[in-house]
Formats: C-alpha cells, structure tokens, sequence
C-alpha cells in the first residue's frame, strides 16, 4: 500500500460515488478509516504478517521456460498468485478489508462473488478474524462454480442465490448493495473488485498493488531489470490493476489486459467492454458498460464467470482512455486452448479467467524479440472450473463419473 492519505474518487471522468443517500454516511466512514490505516505503520504490520503468516506471500515469479520455447519470441514469467491460500489473488484484498473493518468495529461481512474465488476469500478471512459472513452469487454461477460454493459453506459462510436478471455476477452486486443498505451498523460490504463508489477503487487496488510490487522485486533479482510486458486478464479489474499500479510511471513498460471475448462480437455473447465502449453509471460509479441504445446493461457471456461482468473499474477505464493499458478481447476456445497449454508445457491448472491473459500472451509473444520479458499473471488455480473445463475438454468421461455418482445419492 501507498503511504499517501487521499484516497482518490475520481480517475479522470471515471469514478464517483453515486448511490443512495443512506449510503453515503458508511461511504464516509469507510474513507476515513482507510485514509488512517493507510498512514497507520501497526495496521500495515499486521496486514504483511496475515499476508506472509496466513496468505503465503511473496508468491512466487516462474521463469516458464517450456512456455518461451514452445511461443517463440519473449522470455515469459508467471506470477503465482493461484499460490496464495483460497487459491487466487483475491485473498490479498478480502484480508485487507477484513482487517480494516474489524477495526471499525463491524462483526460481520457480506460479500458478491462470481468465480466464487472472492466469496470464498471473504468466507476465509471471516472465519479468521471470528466474524460472520454472507455471500451473495448468481444462480448461474453457483451450479457452474459449485466446488466453491462448498467451500464456502464449509467456511461457515451463508451462500444466497440470486434470481434475478442473468443470476450472474452483476445482479449479485445488486442484491449485495440492497442488503448492505438495510444492515450498516455492523456490516461492512466487501467488495471483490476495483469498483464500486469510492473509496473501494482505490482501496482495493492498494491491496491488490502487492502482487505489481513484489514482480518488479523479484524480477531485479532475477534479471536486473523491469518488464518489457505485462499481461492480465480483465473483469471487473482488481489482479490486472494490482499488477499494472506500480508501473503506471514506467512508461518503457507495455501493458495488456485480456478481456472475455466470449463466443462472438453480438451482444450477450461476450464481456468484452471496449468492442463498443460506453459510458454509463452502475452499481454506484462511472465507467465503460456494456449498455444497449437506451442505456441498459447488456447481458454477458464468459466460459469463466469471473469475468462475465457488463463493466469494468474506473481506473482502468482512465488508463484506457490515455492509451496506457492495451485491451484484446479473447474468445473462449482460445482460452481453453492455452489452458491446455500452460498444463502440458509448464504442469500449471490455471483459472480460466488466468487463461485469458495466457491466451494473449500466446497472442502477443511471438512476435516480440528475444531479449524482451514479458509477465503474465496467473491469479488463480483452476481446480475450481473442474465442472467447466472437464465438460469442455473431456466430455464423455466426465458425463460418466457424474452418472455413476448419481447412484450413490
């Protein structure tokens, strides 16, 4: 985390806080109380002792040799964040946030998710600090992400089902927010992601920003240099805006971030924000949606549902506007197949999000020289998209094993 006070609210036109009245009081609080742990050298002490002790951190950075050679092109390195305990970067921020509202006296969290990486690192930290936690999900998402919905339950969390709209990621956020507005005095809305109103942009991208800090560390150690590249996948934004904030300054360093292509340019079939970007304000800020001619969220589509969301964070949307950040959307059978490529080649199970910024490493490496360096993050393992990715890539086997468990029950 940065040792500044302000909190930032607006990036560029991007950003803001527009929500309820009733909100903007727990809004104001939250501000304050990060603004003072942000200075607070005991709050920032106990969160790397959580991050080494409890997280796993630093995680690590992985030449992938067999990867550069099977491309071609660039040296590539793999940042490990599927590493960390609950298996994805998302820990990073929920041991934040969890640490900062247990100081602001709150005993419970409530908390969106989509992949469920979030919801079950909201659930794990919950059950750390001794708090309560509920967790809201799309109907859609928890029966194609179930393993982690078991997880979470295991974890003590109350899981909701959402029914409304897609049942996806967006209409958790909306019943999230709605009960957070009837439950402020002891509940604190855990927000997964670089949206939302400030000050969670700017709060979540500082606990994510850990990831950026420890690649430019480790890769001085390792080759005495910054990166040519970095590469990220991109939903709502929070591990590709944890790797990219450190280097915003370094402007030799090229940045990427893989949106969900989905499985074609029609709208509802993709999450990717920048094929026809507007502007629009949702879930309590500004930013580029998905929105059709009369300004509706559109609805999406992504093989991973950790990026199957209309929008995408205020920061992002800034760096995209000042061409900072390069945007490609991927389809889902190009993440697939570097999915099976980062298995056979490295003995690494991505995330299927993660396989989104491997595919436009594949995409991109290539055709850079031989003497650039290039980091991919690979924010999570993907032992929870069994159901996704053994559907997919081994059908008949797997239809098989499910009918033979369905004796058992």
């Amino acid at each position: 985390m940065t040792s500044q006070s302000k909190i930032e609210r607006y990036f560029g036109p991007h950003g803001g806080r527009y929500v309820p009245e009733m909100l903007i009081p727990a809004l104001e609080e939250l501000e304050e109380a990060y603004a003072a742990a942000k200075a607070d050298p005991q709050f920032q002490a106990e969160l790397n002792t959580l991050f080494a002790t409890y997280s796993g951190r630093p995680t690590p950075l992985t030449y992938a040799g067999n990867l550069t050679e099977e491309l071609g092109g660039c040296k590539i390195y793999l940042k490990m964040e599927g590493l960390n305990h609950t298996g994805a970067h998302k820990i990073n921020n929920a041991l934040g946030q969890g640490l900062l509202a247990k100081k602001m006296g709150k005993t419970r969290l409530i908390a969106e998710t989509g992949a469920g990486q979030h919801g079950v690192a909201t659930a794990t930290v919950a059950a750390k600090l001794g708090m309560k936690c509920t967790v809201f999900m799309g109907e859609v998402d928890i029966r194609r992400q179930y393993p982690n919905v078991y997880s979470m339950k295991l974890l003590g969390a109350e899981v909701v089902p959402v029914t409304s709209g897609t049942k996806t990621l967006k209409d958790a956020v909306n019943e999230a927010l709605k009960h957070w507005i009837t439950q402020l005095d002891d509940t604190h809305y855990l927000i997964g992601s670089a949206l939302g109103p400030a000050p969670y942009p700017a709060m979540v991208r500082d606990f994510q920003s850990v990831i950026g800090n420890e690649v430019r560390a480790q890769l001085q150690e390792a080759e005495g240099r910054l990166p040519d590249h970095l590469v990220a996948c991109v939903g709502g934004g929070s591990n590709s805006i944890g790797l990219f904030h450190p280097f915003l300054h370094d402007t030799k360093v090229a940045m990427h971030g893989a949106e969900a292509g989905g499985r074609g340019d029609e709208p509802g079939e993709h999450a990717a924000r920048f094929l026809d970007p507007r502007v629009g304000i949702v879930q309590g800020y500004k930013s580029y949606f998905l929105q059709d001619e009369h300004g509706q969220v559109q609805a999406t589509h992504s093989v991973s549902a950790g990026l199957d969301y209309a929008g995408i964070g205020p920061e992002l949307a800034r760096l995209q506007d000042i061409d900072r950040v390069e945007f490609q959307a991927v389809r889902d059978t190009e993440a697939l197949d570097a999915f099976k490529l980062l298995c056979r080649t490295e003995g690494i199970i991505p995330a299927l999000e993660s396989s989104h910024a491997v595919a436009l490493a594949c995409r991109l490496a290539p055709g850079l020289p031989g003497d650039e360096i290039m980091v991919v993050n690979i924010s999570g393992r993907g032992d929870k998209d069994i159901f996704i990715t053994a559907r997919a890539l081994d059908r008949d086997n797997w239809i098989e094993f499910l009918s033979s468990e369905v004796q058992y029950v």
